[in-house]
C-alpha cells in the first residue's frame, strides 16, 4: 500500500485501485466527531473524483470499527452530521463507487449505520453490530430504520431496533447482512481481497451494476428494465465492452480504459 493524505483522525491508503479509509480515534473507540466526519467526507470525495480508484474500504483503527457518534463532542455542540451527506459524511450521500465496510470489534449506533451505508460488509467473527438508540430515548435516523429492514428480515430488524439488543457478526452473516466472516484481525485483508476482485473489472460495467441495483427499488418491474437499459446502453457500446470480447478471444487479460 502507498500512503495518501492523512488527517489527525482519518488515515487513507491506496492499493491497486482501492482506497482504504481508516477512522483513527482508537482512544474514543473511533466515535465520530465533526472533524472526523469532515475528514471522512473528504476521503469519499477523493474516491469519487478519481477514475483510477475503483473500490473504497472503510474500517477502524485499534480493533474497533466505530462506537458511533462522539456524544461528548455532540453535547459540546460539535455535530458529526454533514448537510446533504448525513452522519460521518456518508450515510445519506450515496456513492457511484462500491464501498466495503471492514468491521472489527464494535459497530454500534452510527457505526452500524455507517456499515449499512456501504454496499458490502466483511466482519470478524467476534464483531458486534447494534442499534442501541432506544436505550437512550432516541432512534437511529441515519439508516438504521431505513436500511436494516432491507438487508435482513423485517421482523428481525424490528426486534433489534425495538430492543436495542446487539447483533453478533455470526448471526448477522446468517441473515445475509455480512458477506464474509473472518478470524479476528483479518477483516481488512478479506475486504482487500473482495475489493481486488471488483477492481480488476471494467470500470463502466462496475458503476452501471451498482447504479441499476441501487435504483431498482424506485421502479416497477417494467420501469426498472427501461431504466436499466438506459444506464447499460453506453456500457454495451463502450471501448471496454469490445476490449473484453477481444481479450476473451485472444486469451489475454483485458486492458480497461473506462470508456
Amino acid at each position: 500500500m502507498t500512503a495518501a493524505t492523512d488527517t489527525p483522525t482519518v488515515r487513507t491508503e491506496e492499493n491497486d485501485g482501492i482506497l482504504v479509509i481508516t477512522i483513527d480515534r482508537p482512544e474514543a473507540r473511533n466515535a465520530v466527531d465533526g472533524a472526523t466526519a469532515r475528514a471522512l467526507a473528504a476521503a469519499v470525495d477523493r474516491l469519487e473524483s478519481r477514475d483510477d480508484l475503483m473500490v473504497g474500504i472503510i474500517c477502524g483503527a485499534g480493533g474497533v470499527f466505530s462506537a458511533g457518534m462522539d456524544l461528548k463532542a455532540f453535547a459540546a455542540g460539535d455535530t458529526p452530521i454533514i448537510e446533504g451527506r448525513g452522519f460521518a459524511g456518508i450515510t445519506r450521500g450515496g456513492t457511484r463507487t462500491p464501498l466495503i465496510a471492514a468491521v472489527e470489534g464494535y459497530a454500534l449506533g452510527g457505526g452500524t449505520e455507517m456499515a449499512l451505508a456501504c454496499d458490502m460488509i466483511v466482519a470478524a467473527r467476534d464483531a458486534t453490530f447494534g442499534q442501541t438508540e432506544v436505550h437512550y430515548g432516541i432512534v437511529p435516523p441515519e439508516g438504521g430504520m431505513v436500511r436494516l429492514p432491507e438487508r435482513i428480515p423485517r421482523n428481525i430488524a424490528l426486534e433489534l431496533l425495538l430492543t436495542g439488543d446487539p447483533l453478533p457478526a455470526e448471526r448477522a452473516e446468517r441473515f445475509g447482512l455480512v458477506n464474509h466472516l473472518t478470524e479476528p484481525g483479518h477483516a481488512v485483508q478479506r475486504a482487500l481481497e473482495l475489493a481486488t476482485g471488483i477492481a480488476h473489472n471494467a470500470p463502466l460495467a462496475v458503476a452501471a451494476v451498482k447504479r441499476v441495483v441501487n435504483e431498482r427499488r424506485a421502479f416497477s418491474d417494467q420501469d426498472a428494465f427501461v431504466e436499466q437499459d438506459r444506464v447499460v446502453a453506453p456500457v454495451l457500446a463502450s471501448h471496454d465492452a469490445r476490449e473484453g470480447a477481444r481479450a476473451f478471444i485472444e486469451r489475454r487479460p483485458p486492458h480497461w480504459q473506462g470508456r
